[in-house]
Order: structure tokens, then C-alpha cells, then sequence
């Protein structure tokens, strides 16, 4: 065999274990790589994490897989019945590893900044420390672009992009006294390529990559850390909450059981890979979600041909399982 018939050969195994890789995984290489050789999720044992949204959905389960592993968490969204239902879930799950007082209940409305301070203090005061800030407040939103109201992007962008950078930047403020810390914030691979019928929600998601991504450039070196977490498609109530293109108005679709997307469990669980292990930025989607992200990013004008080929409806369809 000749050398350059080797490498070819090496080329095709090489493509050929990828595709089995992607069509089998619900991660990027990076966080699968992790969760199977190295999850490292006892290092949560006494950590103290704040949790926004974390009333249902993602940051719901996040709290109740951080629990089994003895975090010490503090629970924020807007509804305290909700929050002090998950205390208790937290607390049965974590098998004696924590009590009441190791969960502290912050009801909070992500959007009025100027409760943020207090808040913080509430955390500090409680715990008298923070190690861990997940940013997990948000909706998504499905509208066609030209029929978006200019009032829906400032709804937007008001709730998933300005809450998390106010709290952000207090949060690293205090990372800065103490020397270390980690901001975790929930983005989405429409972060990342831009979904269609979501131009709102693509763009707050776009906006936290170029702010957390410029912060982590300038905390190279320290012992500050910054992990985006990039879910795709997952079974929760997200869709049902979504805005549309006019305001005040939720999209109201819900999903059936069989419908072929990630659990929030699943979702969870990775996440807390990436956070654990702090990972810069972790895809995490069902098949054929992470090949497409890969393919747009690497390919980019080979993406576009196959999206001229089979449609954005194509796409969204297979996005929203319809």
C-alpha cells in the first residue's frame, strides 16, 4: 500500500468513526469525551450554586442532579410555591447530603434589575460565600422575521439577554475579591447557527456568546471560568411559554410524549458535565442536531446548499418535531 493510499485509508476511518460518533452521541466530542471517561460531578460536594429559572424545565433538573452530589443550592424564578416543592425533591434525592437550610429558597423576578444587589447579598448572607452562577431564566419564541413587532425584540432581549448581564457582572464582580468562581449561563445552539421562524430569540442568544465570550478572553489566566451551555431541542414546557411575534402573546404548542428530543433529565445531566469539568462551550442535542451544528460551522457554504435544497420548513419541522 502506498503512502498516500494510506492516509486516504486513515482519512475514511477516521470520517467514518465521527459519523458513528455523532449519529450515537447527544453531545458535542468535547463534553462526550467527558461524560464518559470523566465526569467529575463529586467535585460539587459543598458548593454553593445559584440557580435562576429553576422552577421547571433544564434548571429544574439541573438543581435536582446537583443535589444528589451535595451542592448547596439557591433556587430562583418567580413562583415560591414551585421553588419550595423542588427544596424538598432536592433534599429527598440528596440522600442526607443536605438540609433545609443547605437550599435556600430566592423567589426572584429576573427582569427587575434593580432587585439584583439585594438578591446577592440575600446569597451571601445566607451562605457567605458563591461559587456557581447558572443563568437559566429565558424563553424561545417562533415567529416569521418581517412580522416581528419591535416590541417583542425589547421583550426579549429585556428577559434573556440584560437580566443575566446585570446579575453577571456582580456576580464576577465578587469572583474578582475572592480570586475564583464560575458563570454558567444556559444559551442554545441557536447561539451558535441561527435557527429559522426564532430571529428574537437567535439574537439574545448570539448577544450572550458575545458577551460571555468577550469575558472569557479577558479571564484567561485566572481562576475565573465561563461555561455556555448549548442544549438543542428538549422535551419541556419551553415551546408552550414562547413568544410569538406579537406581545403578550405565548405560542402555546406543546409536545407529545414520542416526540424525538432530548429529556430535560438527559439535558441536566450533561450540563452538569460542562459545569463540572468547566468546559467552555458544550452542545448537547439528539441526533441529527450535533452533525448539523458541526457541519454548519466547518461547512458553511456546503450547509447552505443542503438548506436551499430541503427548505428552512424542512428544518423547523424536524427542530419542532411537526
Amino acid at each position: 500500500m502506498g503512502f498516500l493510499s494510506f492516509i486516504g485509508l486513515i482519512v475514511v476511518i477516521k470520517f467514518l468513526v465521527y459519523l458513528v460518533l455523532f449519529m450515537t452521541s447527544d453531545s458535542d466530542l468535547e463534553l462526550w469525551f467527558y461524560d464518559k471517561f470523566k465526569r467529575n460531578l463529586d467535585s460539587f460536594k459543598d458548593k454553593v450554586v445559584w440557580i435562576t429559572g429553576a422552577s421547571s424545565g433544564i434548571g429544574e433538573e439541573i438543581a435536582l442532579n446537583l443535589s444528589k452530589y451535595g451542592a448547596k443550592l439557591v433556587l430562583s424564578a418567580r413562583s415560591k410555591d414551585k421553588l419550595y416543592k423542588i427544596r424538598n425533591r432536592c433534599i429527598e434525592l440528596s440522600e442526607g447530603k443536605l438540609t433545609a437550610n443547605d437550599i435556600l429558597v430566592l423567589p426572584m423576578d429576573v427582569t427587575i434589575i434593580s432587585k439584583h444587589n439585594s438578591l446577592f447579598d440575600d446569597v451571601i448572607n445566607h451562605f457567605g460565600k458563591l461559587d456557581i452562577l447558572v443563568n437559566n431564566a429565558g424563553r424561545s419564541q417562533r415567529a416569521i422575521w418581517e412580522d416581528i413587532d419591535l416590541g417583542v425584540d425589547k421583550e426579549l432581549f429585556d428577559l434573556n439577554v440584560f437580566p443575566i448581564i446585570n446579575l453577571s457582572r456582580i456576580v464576577v464582580r465578587y469572583f474578582n475579591q475572592i480570586g475564583q468562581g464560575q458563570l454558567v449561563a444556559t444559551s442554545s445552539i441557536a447561539g451558535i447557527i441561527p435557527a429559522p421562524f426564532s430571529a428574537t430569540y437567535d439574537a439574545t442568544k448570539h448577544a450572550l456568546h458575545g458577551y460571555l465570550g468577550a469575558l472569557r478572553l479577558e479571564k484567561l489566566r485566572t481562576n475565573i471560568h465561563i461555561t455556555l451551555l448549548c442544549p438543542g431541542p428538549v422535551f419541556t414546557n419551553f415551546l408552550k411559554e414562547s413568544f410569538t411575534g406579537r406581545p403578550g402573546e405565548k405560542y402555546g404548542l406543546t409536545h407529545s410524549p414520542t416526540d424525538n428530543r432530548m429529556s430535560a433529565e438527559r439535558c441536566a445531566h450533561l450540563s452538569c458535565v460542562a459545569i463540572a469539568n468547566k468546559l467552555k462551550e458544550s452542545w448537547m442535542a439528539k441526533f441529527p442536531f450535533i452533525l448539523i451544528t458541526y457541519f454548519s460551522i466547518y461547512y458553511p457554504v456546503m450547509s447552505y446548499k443542503l438548506y436551499e435544497l430541503y427548505g428552512y420548513k424542512t428544518i423547523n419541522k424536524l427542530r419542532d418535531n411537526r
